[in-house]
């Protein structure tokens, strides 16, 4: 699983209009997630630093979710020196949330146990594991 880091609004436009998951890591306003939706149309999840998703208004959220677009809370750790532009779940760490999840552990549980070895957002766990479900 990877997500499509955009580090600033000059991005979005360079965008692949293919990509599902991305990460915001600079502080978006309303039109830059309209122009971040119109430019890939087969959004899934967008995933934002705490900082910017507070900063975000509750009618956007609103217009997100009716749209069928999650909006997480999390940050990336990535090492800015072999930057590619994405931050990728291992699929050993995916293997890990399912075979958690099929022990019985809540959702909670489940990200407490994934965020002390990987280095991935609570909600992002979450997000991964109702992936799991609905599949």
């Amino acid at each position: 699983m990877r997500l499509r880091i955009v580090s600033e609004r000059n991005e979005l436009p360079k965008l692949n209009p293919d990509e599902k998951l991305i990460h915001l890591d600079f502080r978006a306003t309303n039109v830059d997630i309209l122009n971040l939706m119109q430019r890939c149309p087969g959004l899934k999840m967008i995933q934002a630093t705490p900082f910017c998703r507070k900063a975000m208004s509750n009618a956007l959220q609103v217009f997100l979710a009716m749209q069928g677009i999650d909006l997480l809370e999390g940050d990336v750790c990535d090492d800015k020196n072999n930057f590619d532009g994405y931050f990728t779940i291992d699929d050993a760490v995916l293997g890990e949330i399912r075979a958690l999840a099929a022990e019985g552990l809540s959702i909670n549980e489940v990200a407490a146990r994934i965020q002390k070895d990987a280095i991935i957002s609570a909600d992002l766990v979450k997000y991964i594991m109702e992936l799991s479900i609905t599949a």
